[in-house]
């Protein structure tokens, strides 16, 4: 069964480019590690801790747009 939490991995709503670039890597790795582990209570604090990271690289990506205008 894959991990409700794997929904907000998505990144096809992003743009291309360097914000999409960046949660599509997020979302390989959660998916990986959805497949590999076992259920449980750790797994579902590293997939929860990834989407905070994940959250905060896409918002540091921002920046870079904002250098290109």
């Amino acid at each position: 069964m894959t991990a409700p939490i794997l929904r907000y991995f998505a990144h096809d709503h992003l743009p291309a480019g360097v914000l999409r670039d960046t949660s599509e890597e997020f979302g390989v790795l959660a998916r990986k590690i959805d497949n590999s582990l076992p259920d449980g209570p750790e797994k579902s604090t590293a997939l929860r801790k990834l989407l905070e990271a994940k959250d905060a690289a896409v918002r540091a990506a921002l920046d870079l747009l904002g250098e290109s205008e």
